[in-house]
C-alpha cells in the first residue's frame, strides 16, 4: 500500500518545488525593490535633498512579501533554523518520532497563521487601514501573506506524509 503512494509523493514534491520557486520568485522582485527604493531614496535625500515620498513604507511592505513569499523555498531548501543537536543522540525510532510531532507542528502553525493573516487582511480591508505616510492600503499585503503560507503548509504536509510513512516501515 504504501509502495502505491510513492507516486502521487514525489508529484506532490515537484507540486511544491514549483510553487515553491514561484514563491521565491516573488520574494526576490521584492528583495530587489527594497534595494532599489533605499538606493534611490538614499541618493534623493543625500543628492537632491528630495527623499521618496513614504519610502519607509514602501520597503516595509516589500520586507512583508519578501519574506513570507521565500519561506516555502527556504523550508525546501534547508535555510531554516533547525536545532538537532539533542535529538541526533537519540534512537532512530525516537528521532523520528520527534521529526513527525515537529512537522505536525510546523503544519499546525502556519495553518493558524494563514488562518490569522486571512482574518488580518479582512479587518484590515474593513477598516480601511492604510500606512502611516503613504496612506497606502494594507490589506493586499496582508492578504499575500497569507497566501505565502500555504505553500509552507504543503510543505510540511508533505514532510508529515513522509514523517509517518518512514515511522510505519
Amino acid at each position: 500500500m504504501w509502495v502505491n503512494a510513492m507516486p502521487a509523493l514525489k508529484k506532490f514534491e515537484t507540486f511544491n518545488r514549483k510553487i515553491s520557486s514561484a514563491g521565491e520568485v516573488v520574494g526576490v522582485i521584492g528583495l530587489l525593490a527594497i534595494i532599489l527604493i533605499t538606493t534611490v531614496d538614499v541618493i534623493g535625500a543625500k543628492i537632491f535633498l528630495h527623499p521618496i515620498f513614504g519610502a519607509l513604507d514602501i520597503i516595509t511592505q516589500a520586507q512583508l512579501i519578501s519574506i513570507s513569499f521565500a519561506a516555502a523555498s527556504a523550508l525546501i531548501i534547508g535555510r531554516h533554523i533547525a536545532v538537532e543537536l539533542f535529538v541526533s543522540r537519540l534512537p532512530k525510532r525516537v528521532q523520528m518520532a520527534v521529526g513527525l510531532f515537529v512537522n505536525l507542528l510546523g503544519l499546525g502553525l502556519f495553518v493558524i497563521l494563514t488562518w490569522r493573516l486571512t482574518e488580518h487582511a479582512h479587518y484590515l480591508q474593513t477598516t480601511n487601514e492604510v500606512s502611516s505616510t503613504a496612506r497606502i492600503p494594507l490589506h493586499p499585503f496582508a492578504y499575500c501573506a497569507a497566501l505565502a503560507c500555504v505553500p509552507v503548509c504543503l510543505v510540511y504536509l508533505l514532510y508529515l506524509i513522509k514523517s509517518i510513512l518512514r515511522l510505519v516501515r
